[in-house]
């Protein structure tokens, strides 16, 4: 059975999350065309269409913001295993499961501690 004390299984979880934070900076970069003001120009483009623009444009916005907060958690992660404290209870210190790790690394608590 794979444990949190297993440095293979924290090599694991580094490699994961940096390929997800690789990849989740790379969609923030690749969004900002689409987050960009709207522009007021009805010669070009009719009222439902710039409504339209604008409804993507806020879609993309909240897409980023939840990228934006995943980043920072994966961040977080990273920053728990340089540390050594990568897998357990930020609240009770006790060992975080690998299976549930296997779900989200970026998890702080345990299932008892968790919200």
């Amino acid at each position: 059975m794979k444990t949190i004390e297993d440095p293979e299984v924290i090599q694991a979880f580094e490699k994961r999350l940096r390929n997800e934070l690789e990849e989740t900076i790379r969609l923030i970069e690749e969004s900002r065309e689409h987050r960009a003001p709207v522009a007021l120009d009805q010669q070009s483009v009719g009222r439902l269409s710039r409504m339209d623009a604008m409804q993507q444009q806020a879609m993309a916005q909240d897409i980023t913001r939840r990228r934006q907060q995943r980043k920072i958690a994966i961040e977080r992660a990273l920053s728990r295993i340089r540390d050594g404290e990568f897998g357990y209870c930020v609240k009770c210190e006790e060992p975080i499961t690998v299976r549930r790790l296997d779900i989200d690394p970026t998890f702080e608590a345990c299932v008892r501690c968790a919200p």
